[in-house]
């Protein structure tokens, strides 16, 4: 149990550096596949073939990827989760107008998104691991109405690699004694995330590629076409949310932390807190416009 007696135990539930590196690999591995995918001009890419974008996609041995969105900046993928109704999704897209450094920055910086980002209802880091710097963050946010509002605990840490100029932050759900579920909000007890950026020269010079690939269960009692509609349209909406404050932020200049600067083991408190999505109320019925977002 990673939660007794009141303490939290971070032995088997910190991020490793080995969930890192996966990500990382996975980032490689999408690079490789749109390379060989790209070909031609962005019309000649509009339909590719189903069978065959399936087959690329996916990693040796995993279950084959259906895309479910095309679009000139991005790409989204889903596949089903083994033994559940639920689907994992994968964003593969590209920002030409803000550099890594700032849109890195502006994903981490819960005090910033707080500010931007209106579904958010509560956002606090719980808890650093001194070892690896993981923490433990608590996110309250409104699901879609008429939903209630969802409640996530999860443990995030992130990675600055300038030798292979990559950045990495991987999030999953755990529980922790300080954060006891509350009858207002629905907890979602199972929750992954991962998002590495490459950037297109240095992590201070616009333009970059990112992979997103996401997966929870919100807990809800619509049928599973409806849970992946909201995600599907949810996800690229966060993203663009995400995309415009990071430019807000250059533009205005304001103050985001610098992640990339601030030493993740440094122990000093409880310093950042990470944020989800909000937008929903009661009695749950048919689906609604999603308005979804992504720690």
């Amino acid at each position: 149990m990673a939660a007794l007696a009141g303490v939290f135990v971070w032995d088997g539930q910190r991020i490793e550096e080995e969930e890192l590196q996966r990500s990382a690999q996975e980032m490689k591995h999408m690079e490789n596949i749109s390379a060989m995918l790209r070909g031609g001009s962005p019309e000649e890419y509009q339909h590719p073939d189903p069978a065959s974008e399936r087959d690329a996609v996916r990693a040796p041995g995993e279950q084959p990827w259906e895309m479910i969105m095309d679009k000139k900046h991005f790409k989204l993928w889903r596949r089903p989760i083994e033994g559940t109704h639920l689907y994992q999704y994968r964003v593969f897209g590209t920002y030409t107008d803000v550099t890594p450094r700032q849109f890195f920055n502006v994903q981490l910086d819960t005090e910033y998104r707080k500010k931007w980002d209106s579904l958010v209802i509560k956002l606090d880091v719980i808890e650093r691991d001194l070892a690896t710097g993981s923490e433990v963050i608590h996110w309250v946010t409104h699901f879609p109405y008429p939903m209630y509002s969802r409640d996530y605990v999860y443990v995030r840490r992130y990675s600055v690699d300038k030798e292979n100029n990559l950045m990495v932050l991987v999030s999953r759900a755990v529980e922790h004694p300080s954060v006891p579920e509350d009858p207002e909000y629905v907890r979602v007890r199972t929750y992954e995330s991962q998002m590495v950026i490459r950037p297109h020269k240095t992590f201070d010079e616009n333009g970059f590629d990112y992979l997103l690939t996401y997966s929870d269960n919100p807990q809800t009692v619509f049928p599973r076409y409806c849970v992946s509609w909201m995600v599907s349209s949810g996800m690229p909406d966060f993203l663009e949310k995400l995309h415009t404050a990071a430019l807000k932020a250059k533009k205005l200049e304001l103050e985001v932390r610098d992640y990339m600067a601030a030493k993740p083991l440094d122990g000093s408190g409880g310093e950042g807190k990470a944020g989800v999505p909000t937008a929903e109320h009661k009695s749950e019925g048919s689906c609604s416009p999603a308005q979804l977002e992504y720690a």
